[in-house]
């Protein structure tokens, strides 16, 4: 059976000690480490890169959701909380589960199950690692898991980036250039100096006057490549 590596994150101890013992009795489950606050989980996140994370939503200072906008890639996750509207916005963004504090064992069981399911069919996915990665988006009030390969554009607005996938757009406080760095060169192109978009949503690409491009999204965006980059695309994609 594969080991599922984890985190608990909650700023209570005896919640955390609670999730432990409810977990040993589990020889799949693996625990790399415990965080009583965002920051810390953080980096315990980035250096362990847990299969699962076991996330209180309300905490001091940063929430469970703050945790998850910080974060490139985000793990599988399980949100714990002792409030119901809490447990409705965890299923809004789509998350694996939620429990409700205190745990009931039958509840714990059904989560287990849960999460072996999902090891289960992440492990056997075709799926690239890039398409697979998925971020957290909060834009106000809306929260959204999405999968990388879902952006199509992403427009740079100051210090502030747009995100269009789906049918929906959020802002973002990522810039241009943190968004470049982050995601796959070979399915991102920056087209000029305020877009990034994604190659597998270009339906048609025309040249325009001198040496520039104007390419066309599935989604009916028509967009300008500047000159610089318009080279660049060409001969990465022999046009």
């Amino acid at each position: 059976m594969k080991k599922i590596k984890f985190i608990i994150v909650d700023d209570e101890r005896l919640s955390r000690e609670e999730l432990k013992r409810a977990l040993n009795d589990y020889e799949d489950f693996i625990l790399l480490g415990e965080a009583e606050n965002a920051d810390d989980a953080k980096d315990l996140i980035e250096v362990n890169m847990p299969d699962l994370i076991f996330l209180d939503i309300q905490m001091p200072e940063k929430s469970g959701f703050d945790l998850l906008e910080s974060l490139n890639n985000v793990p599988l996750v399980l949100f714990t909380t002792a409030y119901n509207q809490f447990a409705v916005q965890a299923f809004e963004v789509n998350a694996l589960d939620y429990l409700m504090k205190p745990i009931r064992e039958e509840r714990f069981l059904q989560a287990i199950e849960k999460i072996r399911n999902a090891i289960r069919l992440k492990s056997s996915s075709n799926d690239s690692l890039t398409n697979d990665r998925k971020i957290f988006i909060k834009d106000g009030e809306k929260r959204f898991f999405i999968q990388l390969h879902e952006i199509y554009l992403i427009e740079s607005l100051e210090n502030y980036t747009r995100l269009y996938f789906q049918d929906k757009k959020a802002l973002q406080r990522r810039s241009l250039r943190q968004w470049e760095e982050m995601l796959d060169e070979n399915i991102f192109f920056r087209i000029n100096r305020t877009e990034i978009v994604n190659i597998n949503y270009i339906q048609e690409v025309k040249k325009t006057v001198g040496s520039g491009l104007e390419i066309k999204l599935k989604t009916g965006e028509l967009l300008k490549v500047s000159n610089r980059q318009s080279v660049k695309f060409k001969n990465s994609n022999e046009i």
